[in-house]
């Protein structure tokens, strides 16, 4: 696809994912597969291993093109708003390892393991090894691989037309059985040949015994015309193929060289019908109609949140909303987390001042369809006093009635650097505007008639740098009318003791903010590139020793927080990295409670 939008074979694919000029086109190749029905994306990321980038002087830009490959495919599915899987793609060394070879295998195992590092950091879901032609180099690209991390790893060699691998001639049996005792999850095949010979490929494996197969074969074999690549397999012939595929035991069907967004169209429709899954439509409930004037509605009854909070635990957990007009992901992780027992989540405004769908649609959503409690963020950033005052009108008659009280991110540090704030108040003066709504008027004074029953909510980092300013607003904002705080994430249980040194106990109901780590990587990008994070050394170094147990340890690291303080505070908010929210629940299960009991949250 980049060969066909003129990008030439001299360059390096991979590197179009740091460039300025060229990223967009890898994302808006991305969006083409989305919309054709693709469900798992691969990263543009097959050749950034450190023995191949260093043919292009880029042997030191390993972490920046895998990191930012994953970023822009996740991009593209967060424009979607489809429930995607990232595959983090890792292909070959480009040379043969000893004894065929001159290159030593521990010398390729710690290309592979530097590569993954970085797709994982990234955000993937999945890592898909393909394309080897070397059973033995695949062997070692998967124990890279599970020894970095536990996310599912299919590994995919490509077949001749007899049936073996290119080298070693192996066949099928014998790489699902090699690979599968590396720690493999899918075996497949990939690349080499069409997908006749793919579904020759495909038989023989199930044959074998394997459980998960995969297939991703080219587009026929190429042709060169008028200096041209050309595949010469349509759409309607891998799509049928696809179909034999599943029916001869593949669980994951696609394409390699040569299929464009119409083979996936293609094979999407023919194999729809295939064990498909019920379709969930959303759909924006309408609100019931009043029967009553306003100055007749009888009390406001306080929101689940404000019944509970400082008389029980309290959790939530936070969910983006999508950027683009398809919830349907984030409503699927906003379903998990009530399947775990979860009633309430909190939903952020455009964070790190990018484009996403508002806050309120979000949470409206959530609150109709799942019968959730939600905390809006709710930003001065974008609205004067006239919009501000407006939308929280209109949110209290969805029925998203408790408020984070927040300046926002400054725009430039988003999609939209010349971008003007607003900013008629900050986070103190919309506390002050809430509280007079919650009194029946207007900031103008003007009577509107009902007065509102929001609750709400501040934010409190308690190890800012300039503590002492952070401490001023903290009793400004408690003086303006909050009912509750919500903290910046910590790792250190002394932070709470520090500040409360300071300030005394605080005097309002406090959710913990609590930010589980993934690996050592994501706890160095935390610390030193997110404002109001500071993780310990002690913590960095725990995760440096964890190694490819890092997300385990980030669970443990939360547990441990969690159990230190859950009575000195009334409830904690998660914050899932990478959309993860099944460690969110694994974080939970410290409190000893089982979900059907958990009311509290």
């Amino acid at each position: 696809m980049l060969y066909a939008r003129g990008i030439p074979f001299t360059r390096c694919f991979d590197e179009l994912n740091i460039s300025k000029e060229q990223r967009e086109l890898v994302l808006g190749i991305h969006l083409e597969y989305i919309k054709a029905g693709a469900e798992i994306l691969e990263t543009n990321t097959f050749a950034a291993n450190r023995l191949r980038l260093v043919e292009f002087g880029l042997e030191d830009k390993v972490r920046d093109i895998n990191f930012q490959g994953v970023k822009l495919a996740k991009e593209a599915r967060d424009i979607s708003g489809q429930p995607i899987f990232l595959a983090g793609a890792i292909g070959p060394i480009g040379a043969n390892i000893a004894p065929i070879g001159d290159i030593d295998p521990e010398e390729a195992y710690a290309a592979f393991k530097e590569q993954t590092e970085a797709l994982l950091e990234g955000g993937a879901d999945v890592i898909l090894i393909e394309s080897f032609s070397d059973l033995q180099e695949a062997i070692v690209a998967v124990r890279a691989v599970r020894d970095s991390c536990d996310l599912p790893v299919i590994a995919q060699l490509s077949f001749a037309e007899d049936g073996h691998t290119w080298v070693g001639h192996h066949s099928p049996a014998q790489v699902v059985k090699d690979l599968t005792d590396a720690g493999a999850n899918v075996v497949g095949s990939n690349c080499g040949v069409g997908s006749q010979f793919t579904l020759y490929v495909v038989e023989r494996m199930a044959e074998a015994g394997a459980h998960y197969i995969s297939a991703q074969p080219n587009a026929g074999f190429p042709s060169r015309n008028y200096g041209r690549f050309m595949y010469q397999s349509d759409p309607a012939y891998m799509a049928d193929r696809a179909r034999m595929m599943i029916e001869s035991g593949a669980r994951i069907v696609g394409g390699c060289c040569g299929t464009t967004p119409a083979h996936i169209a293609a094979m999407h429709d023919r194999i729809k019908d295939l064990n498909a899954p019920a379709e969930r439509r959303v759909v924006v409930q309408a609100g019931r109609s009043l029967e009553k004037k306003p100055e007749q509605y009888q009390t406001i009854e306080p929101t689940p949140l404000a019944q509970a909070i400082g008389h029980r635990f309290v959790v939530s957990v936070e969910v983006d909303p999508p950027r683009s007009i398809n919830p349907v992901k984030d409503l699927e992780g906003a379903r998990l987390l009530k399947e775990q027992g979860i009633t309430t989540v909190n939903v952020a405004d455009s964070p790190t001042g990018r484009v996403r769908m508002s806050a309120l649609s979000m949470a409206t959503l959530i609150h109709q369809q799942l019968g959730l409690d939600t905390i809006i963020h709710f930003t001065t950033r974008d609205r004067n006093l006239m919009g501000l005052q407006g939308d929280l009108l209109g949110a209290h008659v969805l029925g998203v009635r408790n408020i984070l009280a927040l300046t926002g991110d400054p725009p430039r540090q988003g999609n939209y650097p010349n971008t003007k704030a607003v900013w008629d108040v900050d986070s103190i003066g919309l506390i002050r505007l809430i509280r007079r709504l919650n009194e029946g008027y207007d900031l103008a004074g003007n009577t509107i008639g009902q007065p509102t029953n929001f609750l709400i909510g501040m934010a409190l980092d308690m190890d800012a740098p300039d503590l002492d300013n952070e401490i001023k607003r903290f009793e400004q904002k408690v003086e303006a009318g909050a009912h509750f705080i919500m903290s910046q994430p910590i790792y250190d249980a002394e932070v709470l003791e520090r500040f409360e040194k300071r300030v005394g106990k605080l005097p309002l109901p406090h959710l913990l903010g609590i930010l589980p780590l993934q690996n050592h990587r994501h706890a160095e990008f935390l610390h030193n590139e997110v404002p109001g994070i500071n993780i310990p050394l002690q913590i960095r170094q725990r995760m440096q020793m964890a190694g490819r147990d890092g997300k385990e340890e980030g669970i443990l690291v939360a547990q441990a927080l969690l159990l230190a303080l859950q009575t000195r505070v009334q409830g904690t908010y998660l914050m899932p990295s990478f959309g993860r929210y099944e460690v969110c629940a694994e974080v939970l299960k410290v409190l000893n409670l089982k979900p059907e009991i958990i009311d509290a949250y």
